[in-house]
């Protein structure tokens, strides 16, 4: 444990003391997994894909990423809420303007145009960055709402505060979430604007607000995902062959079951893994498989045991606060993180279609990373202990 004194009013030593540092200890233990996973399956992969003299390419870069998520993470948790809204609305202005861009100028792989390139830089998937930021910025928007109604409803005039308060601020929030949508539809990401409406759901729940609009809200989740279903090909084909494995190529799934069954209890150890050997996208969608076959049962339920406890611990932390927009904000953050989890664990486990999802700070990929580390750095600063409640962060 860093020695701080509880008597250091340095910048640090405040931020030691008021920071959730079991959620941060949980974080950065999910950050060493990562390390793991990516010495046991990149080289695999990297020398299939690029080249034998490229077997440490992909380790080498995501080690970078993972340090820079974990000095990124640690300077937003010392920002104030204040702080954070901001930081947010101007990253989801810039994220959804990037978003916007790749269907201009992004480059197609796989049949979505979801990526940039940048000289020097390499690729970024920028709506990896609005998830974290839209949801910190619908959550001021339904927050303010709140505000506005509170406000307006103790006036003499509460029919404007109808208009006001519970029409106008959730309307924006509304309109916003719906731009972000067309953009997602357009690239198209239906996994990631599933995960955004859910959360979006999930606030707007919390908020207390409407329950006809929420549930109006829920009915135009199932009827989007109903209607990618037949609109979209690839989409009809992934619910097709997890109803029916008969009916398309399910390789990547059958392979991914077969490392959880040679894995067992305890794995065949570190490196003895084969799935990597076969799996396109083992660093990444399926890296839990690969955990799976080399580590065993025992470390796949301590990882999602980990992901389990930064929600379940961040929903705690909430209780008895006041602040609405932090409430919400933490919310949406939460459910995206746990949420995004669930879905890469459940696919590599045929529980759910498979969808190309990351597992948090645990798969390969820059932008992801990089991404969950600010949404769980928001986290952090939003859940600090503030004023009387400041009492050594534990």
């Amino acid at each position: 444990m860093m020695a701080v004194s509880r008597t250091d009013t340095s910048t640090l030593g405040r931020w030691w003391w008021t920071v959730d540092r079991w959620t941060l200890a949980a974080l950065l233990m999910l950050i060493g997994f990562g390390y793991v996973m990516m010495l046991a399956a990149s080289p695999a992969v990297a020398e299939r894909v690029i080249g034998t003299a490229a077997r440490s390419l992909l380790f080498l870069k995501q080690v970078v990423f993972l340090g820079l998520a974990a000095a990124l993470m640690v300077a937003v948790s010392l920002l104030s809420p204040r702080a954070v809204r901001r930081l947010a609305l101007l990253g989801c202005l810039g994220a959804l303007a990037l978003t916007a861009a790749t269907l201009v100028i992004g480059f197609e792989t796989k049949g979505a145009r979801r990526w940039l390139a940048f000289p020097l830089l390499g690729t970024m998937q920028p709506s990896e960055f609005l998830k974290p930021c839209l949801a910190v910025v619908t959550a001021w928007l339904l927050a303010e709402g709140k505000a506005a109604a509170a406000l307006r409803a103790a006036s003499a005039r509460p029919g404007l505060g109808l208009l006001h308060g519970q029409l106008l601020w959730p309307a924006l929030a509304m309109l916003l979430l719906g731009f972000v949508a067309v953009v997602l539809k357009s690239q198209p990401d239906i996994g990631m604007l599933m995960v955004v409406m859910s959360v979006f759901l999930a606030q707007f729940f919390v908020a207390g607000l409407n329950l006809l609009l929420v549930g109006v809200i829920g009915a135009m989740v199932v009827a989007g995902g109903i209607g990618a279903y037949f609109i979209l090909p690839h989409v009809q084909s992934r619910v097709d062959r997890f109803l029916d494995p008969a009916s398309g190529d399910t390789f990547q799934i059958t392979k991914a079951l077969e490392a959880f069954g040679n894995g067992g209890l305890f794995g065949r150890g570190p490196g003895e893994g084969r799935v990597k050997n076969a799996l396109p996208d083992a660093h990444a969608d399926f890296v839990f498989a690969v955990a799976g076959e080399e580590f065993g049962f025992i470390i796949c339920l301590l990882i999602l045991l980990l992901f389990a406890f930064v929600v379940v611990r961040g929903l705690v932390r909430l209780l008895g606060e006041t602040d609405m927009f932090v409430v919400l904000a933490a919310t949406g953050l939460l459910a995206q993180f746990g949420l995004q989890a669930f879905v890469n664990m459940a696919s590599s486990l045929h529980l759910i279609p498979t969808k190309g999802m990351t597992l948090p700070l645990v798969s390969y990929g820059g932008s992801s990373v990089l991404a969950i580390a600010l949404g769980m750095g928001m986290l952090l600063a939003l859940t600090r202990r503030r004023g009387s409640r400041a009492e050594g962060g534990a």
